[in-house]
């Protein structure tokens, strides 16, 4: 019994009209290095878009005055006036916070892309590959 992709394989034989050109590869082999180089080069870029978006997002909400309007909705309820959530959560206290969860997604977004590389390259032993067409235009 034949694959779907010996199926397609035997359809790329038939010459295409119009001058294109289109093959059909299959990926049979992640390279486990550079996996795991272009999921950390991946993994630094969202750290650096939270790092600039927690920034963005506390500068906006101190602008428009949020963080005084619920300190002082937590100061009516506990009774006490002095309470500043600013102070509590302060542009460096966010920032810290938000360094360190993106510090942690660096790590497992490059462990998460070195295992999906090996669990690729394993499955490609049971299932062939992935068939994958290109054409030229």
């Amino acid at each position: 019994m034949s694959s779907v992709a010996e199926k397609l394989a035997r359809k790329t034989s038939r010459p295409v009209s119009g001058g294109t050109k289109q093959v059909r590869l299959k990926l049979v082999y992640v390279d486990f290095w550079s996996a795991v180089k272009l999921s950390f080069l991946v993994a630094v870029a969202l750290g650096i878009v939270l790092i600039v978006g927690t920034a963005l997002i506390w500068m906006v909400l101190a602008q428009t005055g949020i963080f005084d309007r619920l300190s002082g909705l937590f100061g009516e309820i506990s009774g006490d006036t002095s309470f500043s959530l600013t102070a509590t959560f302060g542009l460096p206290q966010v920032l810290g916070f938000s360094v360190v969860i993106a510090l942690l997604n660096v790590i497992v977004g490059t462990a998460l892309g070195a295992i999906s590389a090996v669990l690729y390259n394993l499955s490609v032993r049971i299932s062939g590959g992935l068939l994958v067409g290109f054409t030229n235009q």
